[in-house]
């Protein structure tokens, strides 16, 4: 019964997202009334959320005649996790996005803007909404019937039921690519609407730093599951799926940065354009089984749609978007040394780390069908040349609040102290530890950041006026969370140690002034899974000696094993101890010690940079009102206006 109503539901979301689409494609062409296409809209959206409720709601009655419970559902899984089973797995996740994707299309509905650069918009919109409930309905259906039907089933995959940021991650990277759909409808729409169009950098962006806000903590969520769960003590490993997080987020950072210059429309509408269609690629690749990844899904039958809908899509943005009209020249020659110049500079830089991040994630996809075997590109290749330029980016993050002011002197004189701080930061530093060259200039142009950004606030909070607003004061949250990622990412890539050994009882391992000794070792057994856990005296200078107990733990219904590490965070290092192997006779245990130092610094700074793009949307976004009588009255069918007319 639930299975067939959810076929239903996502039967009559293709639907309603094909009508909304030549709705919103009416009201563009012949000025009608746009009450009609919201309500589209919004059953559109009601759509999504119905499927959604309904595969919730097999999941929490254990209804395994719906193929996606009988797969991923269980009778012992906690509640919490049974919850978030439906993004667990490919085809409720695709319920997920959908719900999302349409809770952007009902806002975007809702605001008033220019009338055709609004109504083409949600053309594009909606066109992608009847995209991904057709993958839904036709090749990722989680309603199908299963016969005969089990008495149980497996329950999610057991790495996703050992964290509560499994509730949190997926939500926020949905909303944070999703959101992008925002601006790139805008870049599309701009061609189209002629005179509407001319200003739809600014109508953008509010929804490009809520996406950007959004995707930053879901990173950073990412990256905190990975370090947690994974056992492994890391927290990025360059994965496929990793990059394809990171892609449109290097592309839409490059736009909010750009779009603080005026002019540019071109590189905007590329920029735009380029997020989101990173945001479609590494849909590809998460969901068609083209790259191996603990993140990824298996093998399915999406590969092909999505491949060929990327393909379109690229298509289309390039034809739209390259038959804009000559940018006006401007009077005078812009000064070398500008913080405009060095906007473009931040923008150039990040599109190319975008770059040489895209060649090693999909190279090799391209080299497979040539030698026969999947290759990967180790982390080796990103630390030589993403890492470098990342490190550029700080300098030059560093340099840019310097040249607000007009005066090159005075300019210059700002940058002394900043300059001073990051040069002592590389000697002390480089006197008293000797990290490396990578790590030791990520230190100094962290304290080049840093410095700058203190002393900036400082003028900013003593003046009165525009440069206390929030919007002028979220940038510079923003750099300085990123100023505190590197250095976390720095301090635990140069000073992090770690050793692996097999203890028997009463032995001791030692990682610097960190040690563990083997107390012992207990197995637990319950209906279909088994945990064994090495209880492990854990001594650190300075600290109270504590028990810790890392485990192993084996479900039979997936026949998976994972580790469940035990990590004591501190204000300055978390130790971080791995289970890796048991004796049958328990009499040994094979340990993993990490010494990781500074590594709290990464998600503190992940969650402030996430906050100060949250701040910069909120001053950014001002409400805009219409009385109802005035957005639905019908207006004259408007004069046609050559695509390339949007300047």
């Amino acid at each position: 019964m639930l299975g067939d109503l959810g076929t239903a539901g996502l039967a009559v979301g293709l639907s309603c997202a094909t009508l909304t689409a030549l709705l919103w494609l009416r009201v563009a062409l012949f000025g009608a009334a746009v009450r009609t296409a919201r309500r589209g809209t919004a059953a559109t959206l009601a759509a999504a959320a119905l499927a959604c409720a309904l595969l919730e709601t097999a999941l929490l009655r254990h209804d395994f005649s719906v193929r996606f419970v009988a797969e991923n559902g269980g009778r012992d899984v906690p509640l919490y996790y049974t919850l978030t089973s439906l993004w667990s797995a490919l085809d409720g996740s695709l319920l997920l996005w959908l719900l999302v994707l349409g809770g952007y299309a009902a806002l975007l509905a809702r605001r008033a803007y220019p009338p055709r650069l609004h109504a083409y918009a949600m053309v594009v919109v909606s066109v992608v909404m009847m995209f991904f409930f057709a993958l839904s309905t036709f090749a990722a259906n989680p309603f199908r019937a299963v016969n005969p039907v089990p008495a149980d089933g497996p329950g999610p995959n057991p790495l996703l039921q050992q964290h509560p940021a499994m509730g949190v991650h997926p939500p926020l990277l949905y909303a944070g690519y999703l959101g992008l759909v925002v601006p790139f409808a805008f870049a599309l729409a701009a061609p189209l609407a002629g005179r509407d169009g001319a200003r739809w950098v600014r109508t953008a962006r509010p929804w490009a730093l809520v996406a950007w806000a959004a995707l930053t903590a879901g990173i950073g969520m990412g990256a905190w599951w990975s370090y947690a769960v994974l056992g492994w003590g890391g927290y990025w490993a360059w994965d496929p799926v990793e990059n394809a997080s990171l892609l449109p987020w290097l592309t839409a950072t490059a736009f909010l940065h750009t779009t603080l210059v005026r002019g540019r429309v071109a590189w905007h509408g590329a920029l735009a354009c380029a997020s989101f269609l990173l945001v479609l690629l590494g849909t590809f690749l998460t969901r068609s089984g083209a790259v191996a990844s603990v993140h990824a899904f298996t093998d399915s039958p999406l590969g092909p749609m999505l491949l060929g809908f990327v393909l379109l899509a690229v298509v289309v943005s390039a034809v739209l978007t390259g038959r804009r009209a000559p940018e006006p020249a401007r009077a005078g020659r812009p000064r070398a040394l500008s913080r405009a110049t060095l906007v473009l500079v931040h923008g150039v830089l990040l599109v190319t780390i975008a770059a040489v991040v895209l060649i090693g994630t999909i190279l090799p996809l391209l080299t497979a069908p040539l030698t026969g075997t999947r290759s990967s590109v180790g982390p080796a290749y990103y630390q030589r040349t993403a890492v470098p330029l990342a490190v550029v980016v700080l300098l030059v993050m560093g340099v840019t609040p310097a040249l607000r002011v007009r005066d090159r002197s005075a300019a210059l004189w700002r940058l002394v102290v900043p300059a001073a701080a990051g040069l002592g930061t590389v000697a002390l530093v480089g006197l008293l530890s000797r990290p490396g060259p990578a790590a030791l200039t990520a230190f100094g142009a962290a304290a080049f950041v840093l410095t700058g950004l203190a002393g900036d606030l400082a003028q900013r909070l003593g003046r009165p006026g525009p440069h206390r607003r929030p919007a002028r004061l979220a940038g510079l949250v923003a750099h300085a969370g990123l100023a505190l990622v590197a250095v976390g990412v720095a301090g635990s890539s140069a000073y992090g140690r770690d050793a692996e050994r097999t203890l028997r009882v009463g032995e001791t391992l030692r990682v610097s002034d960190v040690a563990v000794r083997l107390i012992g070792v207990d197995r637990t057994g319950g209906s279909g899974s088994m945990a064994v856990r090495a209880r492990l005296a854990l001594t650190a200078s300075g600290r109270p000696d504590r028990t810790i107990t890392p485990a192993l733990r084996y479900q039979a219904a997936r026949d998976a094993a994972v580790t469940v590490p035990a990590i004591g965070t501190g204000p300055l290092r978390d130790t971080y101890v791995t289970l890796l192997a048991v004796a049958e006779d328990s009499g040994t245990a094979t340990v993993r010690l990490a010494v990781n130092p500074l590594v709290g610094l990464i998600w503190a700074g992940g969650a402030l940079t996430a906050a100060g793009g949250l701040l910069a949307a909120a001053a950014t976004a001002r409400p805009r009102t219409r009385a109802a009588s005035r957005a639905d009255r019908p207006r004259p069918a408007p004069v046609a206006a050559a695509p390339g007319a949007a300047t």
